[in-house]
């Protein structure tokens, strides 16, 4: 029995709590539908849309510090890091460093860290199937993404597929991105891909990350 903790944003109910650390450890992943709240949801895409419009957001890479590189052909999507600077992005923040708490007191997974990018995806753009982290290799525990879309028109493609790690063909979920689903995984094992989308896909990307700091040296770096 998880301990029952209010989340900032009322983000995750108690009984949601339960569902996804019971999802977490019985499957890998869990998926929710209309977890987040839909106001929180519209101020984040509002957000957004606002730095797609004006060229505000980076090009995504696939790699990290000198092994970071653009490759348009496994990923298309541009992102912004989550920094505080808006009051929405302060209230997803803190539910997540609430359900951080949750995670750690019920699975002891000794997490001290969450870090989070907005991610648009316009029309035509996917993400090739892949893992967040590799075992033994960094330090991304378990991933998040919520989802800001309002209104996701049944063909607009975009969906997260998420597949079985024991059998890499077999799909396990395939997630919509519609405003308020919350999803998460466990980052080493659950092979994963956003299909092309026909509309632009709005959502934010986030990772709870152990310590694997020496010397004052965060590891891995973003």
């Amino acid at each position: 029995m998880i301990p029952s903790m209010r989340l900032s944003s009322s983000l995750l109910s108690a009984a949601t709590q339960v569902e996804l650390v019971d999802a977490l450890v019985e499957q890998g992943w869990y998926v929710g539908q209309g977890v987040i709240d839909l106001d929180l949801c519209h101020s984040l895409h509002q957000e957004l849309h606002y730095m797609a419009a004006h060229n505000a957001l980076d090009e995504a890479g696939i790699g990290r510090g000198q092994q970071h590189h653009l490759r348009k052909d496994v990923r298309g999507d541009a992102i912004h890091w989550l920094d505080r600077e808006s009051e929405a992005q302060r209230r997803y923040l803190m539910a997540m460093e609430a359900l951080q708490q949750v995670l750690n007191q019920a699975l002891f997974l000794g997490l001290f860290e969450y870090e989070a990018h907005f991610a648009h995806y316009p029309p035509g753009a996917f993400y090739q199937r892949h893992l967040d982290s590799f075992r033994g290799r960094a330090n991304r525990v378990i991933s998040t993404v919520g989802y800001l879309n309002p209104d996701w028109p049944a063909d607009g493609g975009g969906e997260m597929v998420l597949y079985n790690p024991d059998a890499p063909n077999q799909e396990t979920a395939r997630v919509i991105p519609e405003a308020g689903t919350f999803a998460c995984f466990m980052s080493e094992s659950i092979p994963h891909e956003v299909l092309p989308t026909r509309h632009a896909r709005a959502s934010i990307a986030g990772w709870f990350r152990r310590n694997a700091s020496l010397g004052g040296i965060l590891d891995p770096a973003r």
